[in-house]
C-alpha cells in the first residue's frame, strides 16, 4: 500500500511540475503555489492520517471539490460514474430493457420497455425477480440486480421470475443495445392536427422525430402540429439544430455561444432543407423545460414559427463540453452560454460569484428587451416567456407519496391479479368506485408519511410564537390543529381525483406501455386543447405570431 501512495504521490507530483512549467510561462504563480499545496496536502494526507486512507478517493474527493463552486453542470465524471453519463447523453445501454424497483426482500420488474428482450421474452410488471443465472436474488438491491441484468450486447442471462398469478418462467434473455426513446409518442390529437411527445435530446432523437413526422404525413394530411417539450430538461445542443433544420429555411441561424476562449465562440445555422417549412407549430413548454428544449422551442419563437403554450421554461442558457482527464474519466464543464436568434440569452441564474458564495437571478432592472424577426417584444431575464401563459397542472404530493412508497403499483398488482385477461380502451379507461373502495380498504393500517402544507404551516407558526412568547395563543393554535384532518382516509377523499389517474396510469402502462400512458393523458389536457384550438384557427395563429408581443415576467 505505501508503494501505491509513492507512485500516486510522485504522479501527482510530476502533474504539478509539468503544471507550474505552464503556467510559470503564464506568470501565475497563484495557481503553481495552490498546486504544490494539493501535493503536500495529499502527502500528509496519506502517510500520517491516523487510519488507512485510499489515494484514489482523496484524488476524486479533490477533484469534485474543485469544481463544487462553480455551477450545477460543471462536475468531475469518474471512471465509475462514465456507464451513466454514455447513458444519459446517449440514451443506450446494454441490458435487458427494463425499469425494476424494490419491494419487500426481492425485486420486481417495474416496467418493461416496449419491444425489449425483457418484453419479448415475456417478463411483465410486477414479476418477482426469484434468481439471475442460478443464484437465488432474495434479498439483492436494485443496484445489485441491475448489475446482473446489465451487460455486454448479445451475452445472455438466465432469468427466473414468480408472475402476479403465481406462476414461475425461466427465460434465457440475450442483452441488446437498448435505447430509451426521445420520442415515445407521436399520434393524432384532432382532424389533421398530429402531436408529438419529445421527452429528451440524447443522441439520435433527431431521426427518431423526423420518422415521427414522417409516419404521420403517411397516415393523413397534416395541418399542424403540436410539439411537447414539456419537461424535457435538454441534452445535446446539436441534436437540437437538426431539429430547428425541419422547420426554418436552410441557413438560417439558430443560435449562437460566446465564452471566454475564441473557439467557444461560434454560430449555428441549419444546414438541410426544411421538410416543414411553413406547417403551423404549437410548442407546450413548463417550468421543466431546460437547454435543448429551450433552444428549439425559444428559436421557434424568436423566429415567428411556432406560437409557445405553457409556463416560463426553466431557463438553463449555460453550454456544456467534455474535456478527458485520462485514466477513462473526464470533466463536464460549462464553456458558454448560448443566445437564440434574438440576441437573448435565457440563463436565469448568474453562477459568476459562486465562488464567492451566492449565486443570483437576473433581477428585474436587468431583464432586457428584444425583437422577434416579426418585431415582436421578447425578453431576457430568464427561461423563455410562452406566447399563451397557462397555469400548471396542480399535482398532489399526498398522490405523489403513494406512488413513492410504492403503494400504487403494488395496488395495480393486486388489480391485474382480480382482473385476468381483461381488455381495456386506453384513452377512456378509469378504475370504478367500487375499485378506488377497494384501494382505500388496502391502505387501511399502511404508514403514509404525508404532511399536509397547512399542518407544516401550522407547526412552523406554533414554534413561532413560542419563541416570541405569545402563550395567549396556544389554545386557538391547538383548536386550529383539532380541528385540521389530514389523516390518510381522509386524503384519500381530498385528493381523490389525483390519486385515481395515478391509478389509471399504472393499470394502462401495464397494456399499453409509455405511449400508453401519454395517449391516455391526452383528451384530458387543457394545454393540448389551447394547442388544437390555435391551429385550427388561422387568423388567431397569425395574430400571435406575427403581433402579440410576450410578458416581461
Amino acid at each position: 500500500m505505501i508503494r501505491k501512495y509513492r507512485y500516486l504521490l510522485i504522479a501527482a507530483a510530476a502533474v504539478a511540475a509539468a503544471g507550474l512549467m505552464t503556467f510559470a510561462a503564464r506568470n501565475d504563480f497563484g495557481l503553481g503555489r495552490n498546486m504544490e499545496i494539493t501535493v503536500n496536502m495529499m502527502r500528509e494526507l496519506s502517510l500520517n492520517y491516523v487510519d488507512p486512507v485510499d489515494p484514489d478517493k482523496l484524488m476524486e474527493g479533490a477533484a469534485a471539490g474543485m469544481v463544487n463552486d462553480l455551477d450545477p453542470y460543471t462536475e468531475y465524471i469518474p471512471e465509475e460514474g462514465m456507464q451513466d453519463f454514455e447513458l444519459l447523453t446517449t440514451g443506450k445501454y446494454g441490458g435487458i430493457g427494463s425499469l425494476i424497483r424494490q419491494k419487500d426482500d426481492y425485486v420486481r420488474i417495474a416496467q418493461p420497455y416496449e419491444g425489449s428482450p425483457a418484453d419479448k421474452a415475456g417478463l411483465k410488471i410486477g414479476d418477482k425477480i426469484l434468481s439471475i443465472d442460478g443464484k437465488e436474488a432474495k434479498g439483492f438491491t436494485t443496484e445489485q440486480v441491475s448489475s446482473r441484468l446489465k451487460g455486454e450486447p448479445g451475452s445472455k442471462v438466465k432469468v427466473t421470475v414468480e408472475h402476479l398469478d403465481g406462476t414461475q418462467q425461466t427465460a434465457t434473455i440475450r442483452r441488446e443495445r437498448i435505447a430509451i426513446p426521445g420520442v415515445p409518442y407521436a399520434g393524432w390529437v384532432a382532424d389533421g392536427i398530429g402531436y408529438i411527445r419529445h421527452s429528451d435530446f440524447t443522441e439520435g432523437c433527431y431521426e427518431e422525430l423526423r420518422a415521427a413526422i414522417e409516419d404521420l404525413r403517411r397516415e393523413g394530411d397534416l395541418k399542424g402540429l403540436v410539439l411537447d417539450y414539456r419537461s424535457n430538461g435538454g441534452g445535446i445542443m446539436q441534436e437540437a439544430i437538426k431539429i430547428l433544420g425541419m422547420f426554418v429555411p436552410k441557413g438560417t441561424e439558430v443560435l449562437s455561444t460566446k465564452g471566454r476562449s475564441e473557439a467557444s465562440k461560434q454560430t449555428f445555422r441549419t444546414d438541410s432543407e426544411p421538410i416543414l417549412p411553413d406547417l403551423p407549430l404549437a410548442v407546450l413548454v413548463n417550468g421543466n423545460s431546460a437547454s435543448a428544449a429551450e433552444i428549439v422551442a425559444g428559436a421557434l419563437q424568436d423566429l415567428d414559427r411556432a406560437v409557445l403554450i405553457g409556463q416560463r421554461s426553466f431557463g438553463k442558457g449555460l453550454v456544456q463540453a467534455t474535456r478527458p482527464l485520462g485514466y477513462n474519466t473526464m470533466l463536464k464543464l460549462t464553456t458558454a452560454k448560448y443566445y437564440i436568434p434574438s440576441g437573448r440569452c435565457i440563463q436565469a441564474i448568474d453562477y459568476s460569484h459562486s465562488q464567492e458564495g451566492s449565486v443570483r437571478v437576473v433581477p428585474d432592472s436587468l431583464i432586457s428587451e428584444f425583437s422577434t424577426r416579426a418585431g415582436r417584444k421578447v425578453y431576457d431575464g430568464g427561461g423563455v416567456m410562452p406566447d399563451i401563459r397557462t397555469d400548471p397542472e396542480y399535482i398532489s404530493r399526498f398522490a405523489m407519496t403513494l406512488y413513492a412508497m410504492g403503494f400504487i403499483e403494488d395496488f395495480g398488482d393486486e388489480y391485474m391479479r382480480r382482473n385476468p385477461g381483461q381488455k381495456i380502451d386506453i384513452r377512456t379507461f378509469s378504475i370504478t368506485d367500487r375499485d378506488y373502495a377497494d384501494f382505500a380498504e388496502f391502505m387501511k393500517g399502511k404508514k403514509v408519511p404525508y404532511e399536509s402544507d397547512t399542518r407544516r404551516a401550522l407547526k412552523a407558526l406554533k414554534k413561532a410564537a413560542e419563541d416570541d412568547r405569545f402563550a395567549e395563543l396556544k389554545n386557538k393554535f391547538e383548536q386550529v390543529e383539532a380541528e385540521l384532518k389530514d389523516d390518510t382516509q381522509t386524503n384519500l377523499e381530498t385528493y381523490r381525483k389525483q390519486v385515481v389517474e395515478a391509478i389509471n396510469n399504472d393499470i394502462v402502462m401495464r397494456y399499453g406501455y409509455q405511449a400508453g400512458v401519454i395517449e391516455h393523458s391526452l383528451p384530458g389536457d387543457k394545454e393540448v386543447k389551447q394547442a388544437i384550438g390555435v391551429l385550427e384557427n388561422p387568423e388567431e395563429y397569425a395574430r400571435i405570431t406575427r403581433e402579440q408581443d410576450t410578458q416581461r415576467k
